[in-house]
């Protein structure tokens, strides 16, 4: 897999900066780790495909044009353009930050529990492993239309949270938690192979989630 420079999204909080902009690369479709079909039985390969290359793809190609025309009003000082291009900043941006997350926390060898000092403190915060699976798993169910569940970071108290998210709304510019683990609960994600039966694919998704993926963004959210 290609390396994909990672490149600031400074529009996402609502409050773009000259600066970033001035010097912004466009924004790529970043490759997935593993074959479409690798996550089977679980996601299937249709559903990666279309997920991948049409909705996160889409997601990027919006972002680039709705970057590009902030940038020229932002030069004409035009602030009512400016404000009027912020929900398609915040929309795409967000769904192309939560989705590039979203493909590395998941692995065909995945599953089972994490290890090490996460373990530990997924029992510190929630009592057990199982005990925040099935509250990450309510909390993703309970999302009321299109959305996402998200295991984060809390700098401030340097505890585990959960939350959720509504549409693409990134989890930091938000909540503040830094992600470690998020779950889409688009219909996209899922409908395909479950139907209207979210729960189910809920069940199934535990069994590919990429434990080192998330001790590995909670030991950098530490530091």
């Amino acid at each position: 897999m290609k390396r994909v420079k990672q490149i600031q999204i400074c529009t996402v909080n609502m409050a773009p900066a000259l600066s970033c902009l001035g010097s912004r690369h466009k924004h790529s479709l970043p490759d997935l780790p593993y074959d479409y079909g690798a996550l089977e039985p679980h996601i299937s390969a249709e559903i990666m495909q279309l997920h991948h290359s049409k909705h996160h793809a889409t997601y990027v190609n919006n972002l680039n044009i709705a970057e590009e025309k902030y940038l020229e009003v932002l030069t004409k000082g035009d602030v009512t353009a400016q404000v009027s291009l912020q929900p398609a900043l915040r929309f795409n941006g967000g769904g192309h930050i939560n989705h590039t997350i979203f493909w590395t926390n998941l692995s065909p060898s995945g599953g089972g529990e994490p290890q090490g000092e996460l373990n530990e403190a997924i029992k510190r915060d929630f009592g057990s492993f199982e005990k925040m699976k099935e509250k990450l798993t309510s909390i993703s169910v309970g999302v009321q239309g299109s959305g996402w569940g998200w295991l984060g970071f809390n700098k401030e108290n340097g505890r585990l949270q959960l939350a959720s998210c509504p549409n693409q709304d990134p989890l930091q510019g938000t909540t503040g938690l830094i992600p470690l683990l998020g779950i889409d609960v688009w219909e996209h994600a899922y409908y395909l192979q479950y139907k209207n039966v979210r729960p189910d694919y809920l069940k199934a998704i535990w069994n590919v989630i990429n434990w080192e993926n998330v001790a590995e963004r909670y030991r950098a959210a530490k530091k």
